[in-house]
């Protein structure tokens, strides 16, 4: 069962943001998110998405199977790995004891002055435009890995007691990472051009692709959605789309596009008080007792009792 941590201040809740995220970067204080989760054995941590933030994932317990484009890490207790801005990811919990993990997911914005200045010039824009960006996996027995990986211990600290002042610690902590990444010498080039020349077989485009059937589960979840019409997308048979899509997520499309339109309803149930029936129909669901079975499959809970706990005096 997930069990979140969200530290006060920091950009919408995770549930919101499973495909493309569409956070909130508006205003002091909501530059960056803060995010610790527990899941059990076999679940999926995150489901595939993109966002336009960048992400730093750190597992706390257990293993993780995590996805990026179409690389794929095995994450071991005390690994992070680094996502750039709008590439998609998602994570599996592997092994027979789950895992816990810590998401640090931030805008550059975050880390850029007033002017623009030798460290906008040398540090931030490299970052944001994956030039010289951080390397893919940080492990703790690599010299840099090591060092990148206690700055994000004391970022989660800072973020989980939230003393006064946390998000200047937050930003400063940020950007010594950036130095140290820099007076290695180890910063990554990750540009899209740069990754299309070392792919011969187009991974870029396999994860274009991709992003385009969520973004058509995004839009259309309310409504039938037929494996035909999602393999037309890309354009593939119904039986290669499916090879393609389980090989890209970890996930059959049917799973894929039920874990949506549950965590859709997860929304609903804590931000609306509308009826349990309605939110059923308004997420795909034409049966209310095999949505309710769903959900309980999911969230381990039932949608009466979910919501319930968001709000103790329903």
């Amino acid at each position: 069962m997930p069990i979140p941590f969200k530290g006060a201040g920091n950009m919408e809740e995770l549930d919101r943001s499973l495909f493309k995220e569409e956070n909130v970067r508006n205003g002091a204080g909501r530059l960056f998110g803060s995010y610790e989760y527990r899941y059990g054995p076999g679940e999926h941590v995150v489901d595939a998405h993109w966002h336009n933030e960048m992400e730093w994932f750190y597992v706390a317990e257990g293993e993780v199977r995590f996805q990026v484009g179409v690389d794929t890490l095995v994450l071991q207790a005390g690994e992070a790995a680094f996502v750039d801005a709008g590439e998609l990811h998602a994570g599996h919990a592997s092994g027979s004891h789950g895992c816990s993990f810590y998401a640090l997911v931030f805008d550059p914005a975050l880390l850029s002055g007033a002017v623009y200045d030798a460290v906008e010039e040398k540090l931030i824009q490299p970052l944001r435009d994956r030039s010289a960006t951080f390397p893919r996996r940080a492990m703790p027995d690599a010299g840099l890995g090591s060092s990148l990986l206690k700055e994000l211990a004391a970022i989660r600290r800072a973020c989980r007691e939230q003393k006064p002042g946390y998000e200047a610690e937050v930003k400063g902590r940020l950007l010594m990472m950036l130095a140290v990444l820099h007076a290695g010498g180890e910063a990554a080039d990750r540009r899209i051009h740069h990754e299309a020349a070392r792919s011969p077989e187009g991974d870029a485009l396999k994860v274009e692709r991709l992003k385009r059937v969520i973004e058509h589960i995004r839009v259309h979840c309310g409504q039938p959605i037929r494996i035909a019409e999602l393999a037309a997308l890309i354009p593939l048979s119904e039986g290669q789309f499916i090879r393609f899509f389980r090989g890209m997520t970890g996930q059959t499309p049917i799973g894929y596009i039920k874990a949506y339109r549950i965590r859709q309803a997860a929304l609903l149930l804590r931000e609306t008080d509308r009826r349990i029936a309605d939110i059923a129909l308004e997420t795909g669901f034409d049966n209310v007792s095999y949505f309710i079975r769903s959900f309980q499959a999911v969230m381990k809970s039932s949608p009466s009792d979910f919501r319930r706990r968001r709000d103790p005096e329903r």
